[in-house]
């Protein structure tokens, strides 16, 4: 190859990169992205230092590198695990939603009710804590924490919680979110302790 073709083919290849890196980027803002949690307020169902998968397309698609919405699929719905922004600084969160607009919800020793409805709980065989909440189960560490008294979620807002009631700082404390804080819904766990499996949430 002559000297005077190497520059240019080190320009196609440096825009090859450029490109690569710019999809990686695009999507990972817009589609999908990981997260290691940080803390243990969603145990046991989600660990401290577990990587978890978050799809950001679950409840719309939002413009690359910003916070807005440009086509909306559906809100966040109870049960699902969220990451979302932080109303009181800004970090990102992780926690569970429980209950969404129009629900007239309270919180009294960690144990949920929705519209006068308490969602169960109970010890499985193992001592392993559970909630039935709208009908779908999962895992609770602890019960207790701060308490919410009966109030009606405002449209478009949610409350949402850690699993593990009694070391979780979550709505309880800086109250409801607006839905359009949400990034994405957590899909799964897809690393523990270094160890790469499949945990769907």
């Amino acid at each position: 190859m002559s000297l005077w073709h190497r520059p240019f083919r080190f320009l196609r290849d440096g825009v090859s990169v450029l490109a690569a890196a710019g999809l990686v980027f695009v999507t990972r803002s817009s589609f999908a992205d990981h997260y290691h949690v940080p803390s243990g307020s969603m145990e046991p169902t989600i660990h401290t230092g577990d990587h978890i998968l978050v799809s950001k397309m679950a409840y719309g698609l939002r413009m690359p590198l910003t916070h807005v919405q440009m086509v909306n699929f559906h809100a966040p719905a109870r049960g699902d695990v969220v990451v979302l922004d932080s109303p009181e600084n800004g970090t990102v969160l992780l926690k569970r939603v429980v209950a969404i607009g129009g629900d007239r919800v309270a919180v009294h020793d960690g144990e949920v009710s929705i519209n006068g409805a308490p969602q169960p709980t109970h010890n499985k065989d193992d001592g392993e804590l559970e909630e039935w909440l709208d009908g779908r189960v999962h895992a609770l560490g602890s019960l207790g924490g701060s308490e919410l008294p009966e109030t009606v979620v405002p449209p478009g807002e949610i409350l949402v919680m850690g699993d593990n009631r009694g070391n979780s700082h979550d709505g309880r404390d800086f109250g409801f979110v607006s839905a359009s804080t949400v990034l994405g819904r957590a899909v799964a766990v897809f690393a523990r302790r270094g160890v790469l499996g499949w945990h769907g949430l």
